[in-house]
C-alpha cells in the first residue's frame, strides 16, 4: 500500500469523472479487433480501466456481455454486490484482510447484475475486460425493472440502482 491521498491519486493516474460514479481512466486497450459470436460488430481483445469510489458513491447495477475481473489496488475494501440470472445474490469483498475473507481479485460473470461501493473513505481498484470494454455490452436497469425480477433482493437492489433507466 503506497498511502497515497485520493487527490494524489487522481492526479497521478489522471482519473476523470465518470458518467456514473466515481472517477476511472481506461489504461489499456489491445490494438488487436476480434468477431466473437452474439457480439454486434468486431471488438478490441481486451481492455482494463482504474476506478476510484468515495464514500457515498456506487456503482450501480448493470451487466456485461463477458466476464469481467476486478482488482484491488489501495484504501478501503469494495462491497461488490452481484445477481446471478438463476437470482442468487453473493457479496464478495473486494480487499486485502485476507484472514476476514477478503480477495485482491474477484470474477463476475458474463450477464450477471453488478453493483459496488467503498466501505470506507474510498476505494481504488481496476476491471480486466476480455473482449474489451465496448458501451454496446453494457446494460443498465431500473429499480423498477430488476426487483420485478428478483423480488426477493428488493431492499439491496434499491440501495444500488437507478431510479429509472
Amino acid at each position: 500500500m503506497t498511502n497515497m491521498t485520493v487527490d494524489d491519486l487522481i492526479e497521478h493516474f489522471e482519473l476523470k469523472k465518470h458518467l456514473e460514479s466515481g472517477m476511472f481512466v481506461e489504461t489499456y486497450r489491445s490494438q488487436k479487433k476480434i468477431q466473437i459470436d452474439g457480439y454486434e460488430g468486431e471488438r478490441y481483445l481486451s481492455s482494463s480501466a482504474m476506478f476510484l469510489l468515495q464514500k457515498g458513491e456506487v456503482s450501480r447495477f448493470h451487466r456485461l456481455k463477458s466476464d469481467e475481473t476486478w482488482h484491488f489496488y489501495e484504501g478501503s475494501p469494495v462491497e461488490i454486490i452481484e445477481i446471478t440470472k438463476q437470482g442468487q445474490l453473493i457479496r464478495t469483498i473486494l480487499g486485502q484482510d485476507y484472514a476476514m475473507g477478503e480477495t485482491p481479485v474477484y470474477q463476475i460473470k458474463a450477464n450477471h447484475w453488478v453493483a459496488a461501493t467503498t466501505l470506507g473513505k474510498f476505494s481504488f481498484f481496476g476491471c480486466s475486460n476480455s473482449p474489451g470494454f465496448d458501451y454496446r455490452d453494457l446494460e443498465t436497469t431500473s429499480f423498477e425493472n430488476l426487483a420485478s425480477l428478483y423480488p426477493q433482493h428488493r431492499e439491496v437492489i434499491k440501495k444500488f440502482s437507478y431510479k429509472r433507466a
